[in-house]
């Protein structure tokens, strides 16, 4: 046979294998996690960890408007495979100075066999703590837009496992609700659950559901197809359509977010997870260095009586000099009306003198933050005008409230909010906000958000249990930042709880204090008035306690139960509890501390914690690596420590 008939022999063979092939695997660089990809007809996969499935065969596919279905009869063209294995350091460091991202990756080209012959990428990458993909999208053979009606992605969870779903009942909310507790077969298709999703599957193994660098694309919700537990993903529609509209509009190629299912042993494993940032692309910004996360004073409606006054803007600017704090956030009503049309950001209120605010702040070492309404700043492209205004003044950060939205074009007014913000030296605080999805590594400026339901809740609602506390750490937290505003110092058991001015906190001053070292905000707001904190037990904790970490260990722990977590900063680690309603013992071993004699220093809930929530046992102790401390915990109780070597 001539050597040309070989080879295109060969040729032929190597195009079928490709064609017909029906399973690809990809698999952890621990070989923990498999993800199988099948192309029989219709794309699909399935994912086991440990030789378990956590994710049985589910499928993937797209529904759009004027133009069929793209769910069966492809064939893959094009398979490329690679091995990622870089470090890289955040700009923010939220719980590590240095990050490893490292998976295999698949990527395949597949192509509709007949018909339009249609295109579409999928890119499967399997990490040592879950699994990730996302799809490409390519023009079609017409100009104009393609409109993406469905995303037919599902997730075929067996069994029946424990969940924790947060349910919003619509598309368009602050992402604001209790994380509750249910098995999985609770979910319906009526159900619009938020993500983190969260699953305990027993014997080891923990999954949650979430999603990574939205850009262009509307964020998802999780539902099930009817009575299974086949989870479906559910797009938030644009504007003026309605559930079953358009969910995405696109003339040119178009990445769907990375599809992302956290998978480990523990629940630590997923918050100590990096995961949502290796998703997203390396920093955009050249020269970050005007980014400073830390502790900020709030002129805030929640701590009384507040009003938008100098003398009161200069009490704040004092608070925060005093507890040594780099910022001060001025809130509402600082440029007199807001979500008017007349509202103007870029001038002061008649009683308010934004120069005597900047110049007297400057004078005690702090820096301004200012609060914004969504649609003043939206308003003729207000935002263009303001932020160079801002960054002449010396404006540090900008809150932006009640956007209520993540459809494609509130991701889209984001990003361009975030872009313009980094080019005049402004960070970001998102309120009324969607979840986190790992942007802060390309734009470290977006250094926090909402998207919780935190402490002021206290003021209005009954819904704020220890509880809610707890499971915090477990879900909403996994997806990144965590604009909570902690610092309630007006403690009080549940019974002497009501809403109120000002407002009271039912849990202890001890679990207050732990949630500035087990919740995650580089930009952390403190939410009480002065006179509550100033020289009071635990303000000194406030004193030392940072914004940003080199490193996190999850110690111990159950959803809704307590959480136990360690994080350090330079050579130093701190740790927190936070426990539920029910009192309890628990013990931290202190094998990740550094080696040879360490102090300690301990803020406990004191004796009589349980009808005196406020009180505090301060204590200093030396500890060794090793150690196993007992911390008791009151009802609604905390704990925390600071430890430096000797």
């Amino acid at each position: 046979m001539e050597f040309s008939s070989i080879k295109l022999i060969f040729l032929f063979l190597l195009i079928s294998s490709l064609s017909y092939s029906q399973n690809f695997k990809v698999t952890s660089p621990d070989r923990k996690i498999v993800v199988t990809i099948n192309n029989s007809d219709k794309p699909g996969y399935s994912v086991t960890f440990n030789g378990k499935q956590v994710i049985q065969q589910s499928v993937l596919g797209f529904e759009f408007k004027n133009e069929p279905p793209m769910d069966h009869g492809f064939s893959v063209i094009d398979q490329q495979e690679r091995v990622v294995n870089e470090t890289w350091k955040p700009v923010v460091k939220s719980k590590h100075e240095e990050i490893t991202d490292n998976c295999d990756e698949l990527k395949l080209l597949i192509r509709e066999k007949s018909g339009l012959m249609r295109q579409m990428e999928l890119t499967f990458r399997s990490y040592n703590d879950g699994v990730a993909f996302r799809t490409k999208l390519f023009r079609s053979e017409k100009n104009g837009h393609r409109q993406i009606t469905r995303e037919l992605t599902t997730f075929n969870i067996p069994e029946n496992p424990k969940a924790w779903v947060v349910e919003y009942g619509k598309y368009s909310t602050s992402q604001e609700s209790e994380f509750m507790e249910r098995m999985l077969s609770y979910v319906s298709d009526k159900t619009i659950a938020g993500l983190p999703f969260l699953m305990d599957y027993g014997n080891h193994c923990w999954v949650a559901i979430t999603e990574s660098k939205i850009d262009n694309y509307p964020a998802f919700y999780i539902g099930t197809q009817a009575k299974s537990n086949n989870l479906t993903t559910k797009l938030a529609p644009l504007p003026g359509e309605d559930a079953e509209g358009v969910k995405a509009r696109f003339d040119d190629d178009l990445y769907t977010p990375w599809r992302v299912i956290m998978i480990g042993d523990s629940p630590g494993k997923l918050i100590e997870s990096e995961i949502v940032q290796n998703l997203n692309d390396p920093c955009a910004i050249a020269d970050p260095s005007w980014i400073k996360p830390g502790i900020s004073a709030w002129d805030h409606w929640w701590s009384g009586e507040v009003l938008m006054e100098m003398p009161v803007i200069k009490q704040y600017i004092d608070f925060a000099s005093q507890m040594g704090w780099p910022y001060m956030l001025v809130d509402w009503q600082w440029y007199g009306k807001y979500a008017d049309p007349e509202a103007d950001i870029t001038k002061a209120a008649p009683q308010i003198d934004m120069a005597e605010i900047i110049r007297y702040a400057k004078s005690k070492n702090v820096k301004i933050i200012l609060w914004l309404y969504n649609s003043d700043v939206n308003r003729n492209s207000a935002y263009k005008k303001a932020f160079p205004i801002y960054q002449k003044w010396g404006i540090a950060a900008i809150k932006i409230d009640f956007m209520d939205r993540d459809d494609q074009d509130m991701v889209n007014w984001y990003h361009d909010i975030i872009k313009c913000a980094a080019e005049n030296h402004l960070m970001v605080d998102f309120h009324g906000a969607y979840k986190p999805d790992g942007i802060i590594r390309t734009y470290p400026n977006m250094i926090t958000r909402e998207g919780v339901m935190g402490n002021e809740y206290y003021k209005f609602s009954d819904k704020m249990s220890p509880e809610h506390n707890v499971k915090l750490a477990f879900t909403r937290l996994l997806a990144g930042q965590m604009d909570y505003t902690p610092g309630g110092f007006l403690n009080v058991t549940k019974a002497q709880y009501k809403n109120q001015t000002p407002t009271l906190v039912w849990n202890t001053r001890a679990a207050e204090l732990s949630k500035f070292v087990i919740y995650e905000s580089p930009l952390t707001v403190v939410c009480d008035h002065p006179d509550h904190i100033l020289n009071q037990p635990g303000s000194d904790f406030l004193n030392i306690v940072p914004t940003t970490w080199d490193d996190i260990r999850f110690i111990d722990g159950y959803p809704g139960e307590f959480v136990a977590i360690a994080k350090r900063s330079g050579d130093e680690w701190y740790i927190g509890v936070m426990n539920n309603s029910k009192r309890k013992e628990v013990l931290i071993k202190l094998d990740f501390i550094h080696s040879g004699l360490s102090t300690m220093d301990i803020w406990a809930d004191a004796e009589d914690a349980n009808i005196s929530p406020k009180n505090l046992n301060i204590s200093n102790h030396q500890v060794k690596q090793g150690d196993v401390l007992k911390v008791k915990l009151a009802d609604n109780g905390g704990w925390v420590a600071h430890i430096k070597v000797k």
